[in-house]
């Protein structure tokens, strides 16, 4: 791949900025909130007769409790490269209506634009790009575009594993980070539930033959944020809590939800001996804990740093400088990184307020993000 060829896709995908803004726009008017799937499967619909307007081969893989899943290919080389993203998100059916699609000042905004519908047709424009210019690879590329990324992928993720077993890289179209960085690190999430049994009684009559949950709770909820290390980047958040019966009970009953974000796998398996070793506090009480990290982190290894630069090189070469940090949520690149499959997180798009009503994607940046990715795809291929 040479300079030559940069520039060759770049000015393709300059040409097609206004394909670019169509096909977003298309998507974002299909809403496609993940616990919808009539809506769900109506974006599907359309994304997968687009990508087959493009030259993919696609596969709709069924689900019955989320959105169909597509699979489309590119080419048809022996190896492969994945290309990962997903097309539900966190809106609720008919919030388009409280933030209308629109085009102004150099943005284009609207619930899932900039998480993450841009981003999938940056991955498609880049696809294009390569096959119309005749830049083949010798890899197939297969753009898997799941459809309950939003709930945790509990339906997609033996697929999104599959996939990742079979790729040589995983380049994952989630959106870039603020000025237009990529994610060569994720924390992992956890979610576990701290659940204390009691003894009941009456509260006026005779509370000592009670041993309230709700005070066993407290105390524990004293010793789990105690557990949070923020000087390694561990964080621990109480963010449910319930108990009791009535306040004339001594309650026999309470539960805590808590979310962990970790750094390291080292410390996803050491704040899981550390919860799971709590002791009672009060007599009269039990705990039981449940719960995991549903998606370990994306960790900075040598592999993503070795995709970084290839992509750090290609910018250069598109005569821009290309920035790398860590993100603090999670996303189906942790599950494929998990399996020690080199992932490069953020190629998406460049803009703000994922899962917030300011949520909007900078058009100017949707061309040159899609020739990175072009570029990105021939330089993991060349290698």
């Amino acid at each position: 791949m040479g300079i030559k060829d940069l520039k060759n896709i770049l000015e393709f995908c300059d040409t097609r900025c206004q394909w670019l803004i169509e096909t977003t726009t298309a998507l974002v008017q299909l809403e496609s909130p993940t616990a919808n799937k009539f809506a769900v499967d109506r974006c599907g619909f359309e994304l997968a007769r687009r990508l087959r307007t493009l030259g993919a081969n696609v596969d709709a893989i069924e689900s019955e409790t989320t959105g169909n899943h597509l699979r489309a290919t590119f080419g048809k080389g022996p190896a492969q490269l994945l290309l990962l993203g997903h097309f539900d998100t966190v809106w609720p059916l008919g919030q388009i209506e409280h933030m209308p699609l629109r085009q102004q000042d150099g943005r284009l905004s609207g619930p899932g634009v900039f998480d993450m519908k841009a981003g999938i047709v940056i991955g498609m424009l880049a696809l294009s790009a390569l096959r119309q210019l005749g830049l083949g690879l010798t890899r197939r590329v297969v753009m898997l575009l799941t459809a309950d990324e939003e709930l945790g992928s509990k339906s997609s993720r033996t697929l999104i594993e599959t996939e990742a077993c079979q790729s040589d890289a995983v380049c994952v179209l989630e959106p870039a980070l603020p000025g237009g960085g990529l994610k060569t690190s994720r924390k992992g999430t956890g979610e576990f539930e701290l659940t204390i049994h009691g003894v009941s009684a009456h509260a006026g009559l005779e509370p000592e033959k009670g041993a309230s949950a709700i005070s066993e709770l407290a105390a524990q909820i004293v010793t789990v944020d105690g557990l949070a290390a923020p000087e390694r980047g561990r964080t621990v958040n109480v963010g449910v809590v319930e108990g009791g019966s009535r306040a004339n009970v001594v309650a026999e009953q309470a539960r805590a939800v808590i979310d962990v974000r970790v750094e390291t796998t080292i410390d996803a398996r050491r704040f899981e001996e550390e919860l799971y070793a709590l002791k009672p506090q009060r007599f009269g009480t039990s705990l039981n804990v449940q719960g995991g990290f549903s998606r370990l982190p994306l960790e900075r290894t040598e592999e993503v740093v070795s995709l970084y630069k290839m992509a750090r090189e290609v910018a250069s070469q598109l005569g821009y400088t290309l920035s790398e940090g860590p993100a603090g949520g999670a996303s189906d690149g942790n599950l494929t990184a998990a399996l020690g499959v080199p992932t490069l997180d953020g190629l998406g798009a460049v803009g703000a307020g994922a899962h917030a009503r300011h949520e909007y994607v900078e058009i100017d940046q949707l061309a040159r993000r899609a020739a990175l990715v072009a570029g990105l795809l021939l330089r993991i291929d060349a290698a």
